[in-house]
């Protein structure tokens, strides 16, 4: 009963838990987005990289020479390479600057998140594809489909099915890392602990909260993935 009255004070008292329900909306709305933003740049890299555009083909050194390849690898290298908090950092404080401003911190976080998110999306969708059966671009192609007719109306969908456990251990990853948002002023969960710690001087019970609302959502996640993941193989 004493420990209780103690959470009392801490969440309770001065309506502290409504950080917590602020930091919790705003983790889940980076994440959404950033999802979004990454699943729809990572397609198009993912196409980028095994695309067929040599447009060179007449000089001997360059033939070979895929500028869309070797546009996706330079992002994608550029991107896995560095660490998320550098590339946030980057975006608040050297792009969004001047009229860009007042961008609002959701936006600039969304954006970070889902630029990086989306270089791991691409090699997970680049590998679901190559590991189909070459046949199925070879039937696509039979009927008069276009190479990224057939990319997206045959090969992707299936890779999809495939990449499905990947593509949510990314999203998973995506939903912890926006603990890092508070580097630029945002009031994630996190960041609402650090709050709570600030004005009752408990930092175990904030950080314990958040912990098990990360748990809760991550499994929330996780068992929806996998009901998917059987309506898939129904399907099938």
């Amino acid at each position: 009963m004493e420990y209780l009255e103690t959470l009392h004070e801490i969440f309770i008292e001065g309506a502290r838990y409504k950080y917590i329900i602020q930091g919790l909306i705003f983790s889940i709305s980076v994440t959404l987005f950033a999802g979004i933003l990454g699943v729809i740049l990572g397609v198009g890299l993912a196409l980028m990289r095994i695309s067929k555009f040599y447009p060179f083909k007449k000089f001997k050194k360059l033939q070979n020479f895929n500028p869309l390849n070797a546009i996706a690898i330079v992002f994608i290298d550029l991107i896995r390479g560095t660490p998320a908090v550098v590339q946030l950092m980057i975006l608040a404080n050297i792009v969004f600057i001047g009229i860009l401003r007042e961008t609002p911190i959701m936006v600039i976080a969304s954006i970070a998140f889902g630029i990086n998110s989306a270089a791991y999306v691409a090699e997970i969708i680049r590998s679901g594809i190559e590991g189909l059966d070459k046949g199925q671009m070879e039937a696509g192609r039979a009927l008069g489909m276009s190479y990224y007719t057939t990319m997206i109306e045959i090969i992707v969908p299936q890779a999809i099915k495939k990449i499905l456990p990947a593509l949510a251990s990314e999203f998973i990853t995506l939903l912890k890392e926006t603990s890092i948002v508070g580097f630029i002023g945002g009031i994630d969960l996190l960041r609402s602990a650090n709050i709570i710690t600030s004005q009752t001087y408990r930092g175990v019970e904030p950080l314990l909260a958040v912990g098990i609302i990360y748990l809760i959502l991550t499994t929330i996640f996780t068992c929806f993935v996998r009901k998917v993941e059987r309506g898939l193989r129904v399907s099938d």
